[in-house]
């Protein structure tokens, strides 16, 4: 049984490990993505930021994925960006990453944001998929500051509450 809940100390070995293994699978390990972002070891800590949010999932006690909400800096007012969807390979196609989205796109409302941007990679091509499957439309350039240079796709979805 797979139990979804917010990220604690103990949780940033495990899903920083898992964020560099997906991000290797998929050809993703290069500098200007959360690779080589030095706050990728320290989660909980970044995640006690006012009106951020980060979800761990685990099986048997297992953190087999992880998303969230963060306040970027440079954003536009009522805009978070959804960060650091990360499923493992033997977690994937059961829905797991839609159910940390939601809950994600969830507590962007709870937080009382109007607009979720996000940034990826063409290599992260499942994650694109499940992106446009949940409304998010293109953007033609970046929004805010987050310093992963690297991400080339850009994307955002207005939400109501």
């Amino acid at each position: 049984m797979i139990t979804i809940g917010n990220i604690q100390p103990e949780d940033n070995t495990a899903i920083a490990q898992l964020i560099r293994e997906v991000l290797t699978e998929f050809g993703a390990n290069k500098p200007g993505t959360v690779f080589t972002d030095p706050t990728t070891d320290n989660l909980f800590e970044l995640f006690k930021a006012e009106h951020s949010q980060y979800f761990i999932a685990k099986e048997n006690g297992k953190v087999v994925g992880g998303c969230g909400i963060y306040p970027t800096k440079g954003l536009p007012e009522g805009c978070t960006e959804l960060v650091k969807l990360y499923v493992a390979k033997t977690h994937r196609s059961v829905g797991l990453g839609k159910q940390l989205m939601e809950k994600s796109i969830a507590a962007a409302i709870s937080e009382g944001y109007t607009e979720i941007y996000l940034e990826t990679l063409p290599e992260l091509h499942i994650a694109v998929g499940l992106y446009e499957h949940l409304g998010f439309e293109y953007l033609e350039h970046p929004y805010g500051d987050s310093g992963h240079f690297a991400c080339d796709l850009w994307m955002r979805k207005i939400i109501r509450h």
